[in-house]
C-alpha cells in the first residue's frame, strides 16, 4: 500500500518527524541506509533515546514502516530528507549523506512530489547543491514538475513542553508554490507554520538560531572564567541579572557544548563573515581543558597531583536524563585526564558503557561509594537522579560545573 509521506534518514531527526505524522494519522513510510537501525525498529526497539519503545509501538500501529525497496520512495505525495550532516576533518559540513538520500530518491522521484530537506545546510545547500542532483536523477524540474522546499529541523531531545505539534516550524521553497506546497504538509502535524521568503531564509534561520546559542554559552562561560579569576560569585551574578524582565536571556555555563546541534553549526561559511560565531566556537572549545585546569588546581590545593589520581567523572551525556553522547565534552576531559596520568571512573544511570579512544572507562556502580573513594568528584552533567546533597556530603573533593549543588558544597566552575 502507497504512503504518504517518505522520511529519508531516521535518526534523532527523522524519526520525530515520523512519529509526528503517524500520530496525525499520515500513512509514513521509513528508509535508512544503516542496517542497524532498520533492525531496531523490526525488533520494536528504538535506536535513539529520545523515543520510548511504547512510542515506536504507536508508531508501528498508526501507519508508520520501513522501508526495504528504494521503489517505495516514488509512490509518496511527500518525500523528507533528514539525512545527517556532521562536521568533516575540514569542519566543514559534510554532504554525503544528503547526496545519498537525493540520489536514491531522484532516481524514483515522480511529477508534482513535494521534497523537503531538514537536515542543517549552509544557506543555497537546497538550491545550489539538493536541486542539481534530483534533476539530473529524475530529469523533472524543481519548481515546474515538483515542489522544493527547505525547513530545518528544530527537535529538543527530552523537552516535553515544547514537542513537534508547539514547535513553530519555519519553511521556505524555491517559488512560492513550493513554499504552500510544503506549508501544507506541516501544517498537518504542527500548530503553527511560518513561511520564509525562499530557501536560503529558512536555511540562514537555522544559522541563526544555532549560532545564537553558541554565541551565548561562550559569553557566559568566559564570564565563568573571569568571576573565578576575580573572585566573584557568578551563579549569584546570573540570578541577579535573569530578574530584568527584558533585554536579557539567562545562559549558564557548562564543560563544553555538546549535542547534535553542535556539529551541525555551519560556521565555516564559504565566504567571509560571522566572525564572532568562530570565536565562540573557540572559547567553547576550551571549556573542557578549563576543567581540566581547575582539576588539576583543586587536587594540588589539596595536597594531590593529577598523577594517580583518582577521578569520577558524573553524568557523561550531553544533555540530563537522556543517554545520548553526541558532542558530549565529557570524552575529552576523560582523555585529557587519562593524559596527565589520573584513574578516570564514570557514573551516569543512563550509560551502562563507555569507550574513550576506543577503551573502556570503569564504571562505578555505587555513586556514593564512589564519591568516597575518589579524590575529585566531577559532575559534568546534572540527572534527576542524582542526590547531590547526599553526594556532597559523602565526595572528598567535589568541583560542579554545573552550579547546581547546595550551599558552599562544592567547588563551583
Amino acid at each position: 500500500m502507497p504512503a504518504d509521506l517518505a522520511v529519508i534518514g531516521l535518526g534523532h531527526f527523522g524519526l520525530p518527524l515520523a512519529q509526528a505524522a503517524a500520530a496525525a494519522g499520515i500513512e509514513t513510510v521509513g528508509h535508512d541506509t544503516d542496517p542497524r537501525v532498520l533492525a531496531e525498529l523490526r525488533a520494536g526497539r528504538p535506536p535513539v533515546d529520545s523515543l520510548t519503545a511504547a512510542e515506536l509501538r504507536r508508531m508501528l500501529s498508526g501507519g508508520f514502516r520501513t522501508a526495504t525497496d528504494p521503489a517505495e520512495l516514488g509512490r509518496v505525495r511527500t518525500a523528507v530528507i533528514c539525512a545527517p550532516t556532521p562536521l568533516g576533518a575540514d569542519r566543514a559540513l559534510d554532504l554525503t549523506a544528503v547526496a545519498d538520500a537525493a540520489r536514491t530518491l531522484a532516481a524514483r522521484l515522480r511529477p508534482h512530489t513535494t521534497v523537503i530537506l531538514e537536515s542543517a545546510a549552509h544557506p543555497g545547500t537546497t538550491e545550489d547543491f539538493l536541486r542539481p542532483l534530483l534533476e539530473a536523477g529524475s530529469g523533472l524540474r524543481a519548481g515546474r514538475d515538483f515542489h522544493l522546499a527547505y525547513s530545518a529541523s528544530r527537535i529538543d531531545p527530552g523537552n516535553r513542553a515544547h514537542g513537534f505539534a508547539t514547535t513553530p516550524k519555519v519553511i521556505g521553497g524555491l517559488t512560492p508554490a513550493c513554499t504552500e506546497s510544503a506549508a501544507a504538509f506541516y501544517g498537518r502535524i504542527t500548530d503553527k507554520v511560518v513561511r520564509a521568503r525562499g530557501t536560503r531564509e529558512a536555511e540562514m534561520a537555522k544559522l541563526l538560531e544555532t549560532n545564537y546559542r553558541q554565541v551565548n554559552i561562550a559569553l557566559v562561560n568566559e564570564m565563568a572564567v573571569l568571576c573565578h579569576d576575580m573572585g566573584v560569585d557568578l551563579w549569584d551574578v546570573i540570578r541577579c541579572a535573569e530578574t530584568k524582565p527584558f533585554g536579557f536571556q539567562p545562559f549558564r555555563p557548562g564543560p563544553g557544548v555538546g549535542g547534535h546541534g553542535v556539529p551541525l553549526d555551519p560556521t565555516p561559511l564559504p565566504y567571509t563573515g560571522l566572525r564572532m560565531v568562530g570565536l565562540a566556537r573557540e572559547i567553547n572549545a576550551h571549556m573542557p581543558q578549563y576543567v581540566i585546569q581547575r582539576s588539576t588546581t583543586l587536587l594540588n590545593e589539596h595536597g594531590k597531583s593529577a598523577r594517580g589520581a583518582r577521578v569520577l567523572l558524573l553524568g557523561v551525556t550531553y544533555k540530563p536524563d537522556l543517554a545520548d553522547l553526541e558532542g558530549s565534552p565529557a570524552a575529552e576531559i576523560a582523555g585529557r585526564l587519562i593524559d596527565l596520568g589520573a584513574a578516570v571512573s564514570y557514573h551516569d544511570p543512563h550509560v551502562p558503557d563507555w569507550r574513550v579512544r576506543d577503551q573502556p572507562v570503569p564504571r562505578a556502580d555505587s555513586l556514593y561509594e564512589a564519591a568516597a573513594h575518589a579524590d575529585l568528584t566531577v559532575l559534568l552533567q546534572h540527572h534527576r537522579t542524582y542526590d547531590l546533597q547526599g553526594l556532597s556530603v559523602k565526595a572528598q573533593l567535589l568541583l560542579d560545573t554545573r552550579g547546581v549543588t547546595p550551599g558552599g558544597a562544592a567547588h563551583r566552575l
